[in-house]
């Protein structure tokens, strides 16, 4: 019980040590679960078109790949967007450590 204890604080102080040194840790998580939506969204349109491919004219089927060209475009601006914190966060933190 004890060690149990004593593990869990120091998970949480090393989960709250990286966070202090990397500032940018927040848009990091994002960019990763992006990347991984998008990742399982692709391999979802893929089966999607293989589907149709034996059956052209279902409508379940295209309005699923609908939806799913829909979520992958969500994605990808997500992914952009957690590019472009990451970037930012890495300058602002940069010129923070230069002035220092």
């Amino acid at each position: 019980m004890i060690n149990q204890l004593v593990f869990n604080t120091l998970v949480t102080l090393k989960k709250q040590i990286k966070i202090m040194t990397d500032p940018c840790i927040l848009f990091r998580s994002q960019y990763k679960k992006a990347k991984e939506t998008l990742d399982f969204l692709e391999k979802q349109k893929y089966q999607i078109e293989l589907d149709l491919k034996s059956n052209p004219i279902s409508a379940d089927l295209n309005k699923k790949l609908r939806e799913i060209n829909l979520d992958i475009k969500i994605t990808s601006n997500e992914l952009e967007h957690a590019n472009y914190s990451i970037d930012k966060c890495e300058i602002k933190h940069a010129a923070i450590k230069k002035n220092i």
